[in-house]
């Protein structure tokens, strides 16, 4: 999961790497629900705020006779409490559609790696040894551990479905 501090200092490097892995550029969206769920977050603090100031002057006005004074209160905190729930479910969705956009990004690449749409644009950097030449078609691991008694995928298949094997 990325770290939204640094995506807010960083839109430009996060689009550039999704650029690079050509892929559309997201920060503005990113940084859009953010800015729309820390409004939220701090609307329902100012409100929580007012309700608690509220609720705490209904006792003394209670106390005072002050019986209408008491009731204009009343009515505004239950008018917030409702009022809280919306914005409460404001910052919810907003919260859960920006986790659901950054779980599905992927990492920042470094600046060293290669762009390309694929694993067939890497670049080699080394190798050790030399590949073995074959008098032979090789087969693939999978039918040699059948051939051999050693794997079997048919009995895995009817247990738990496809890519399991005993």
């Amino acid at each position: 999961m990325f770290d939204l501090k640094w995506i807010r200092e960083n839109p430009e490097a996060l689009d550039r790497s999704l650029q690079r892995r050509s892929e559309d550029p997201v920060s503005d969206k990113v940084l859009e629900l953010d800015t729309a769920r820390r409004a939220a977050q701090t609307r329902l603090q100012e409100m929580q705020e007012r309700r608690n100031a509220a609720s705490k002057l209904i006792g003394a006005t209670m106390k005072d006779g002050r019986s209408e004074d008491a009731e204009t209160l009343k009515s505004e905190v239950a008018g917030l409490k409702d009022e809280m729930e919306a914005v409460e479910a404001q910052e919810r969705e907003a919260s859960q559609v920006l986790n659901e956009l950054l779980s599905g990004l992927p990492n920042v690449l470094d600046d060293d790696v290669p762009d390309g749409n694929d694993e067939s644009d890497n670049r080699e950097l080394h190798a050790v040894g030399t590949p073995p030449v074959f008098d032979f078609e090789p087969k693939p691991h999978f039918e040699l551990g059948e051939a051999l008694g050693l794997m079997d995928f048919e009995t895995a298949g009817e247990i738990a479905g496809s890519r399991l094997s005993f």
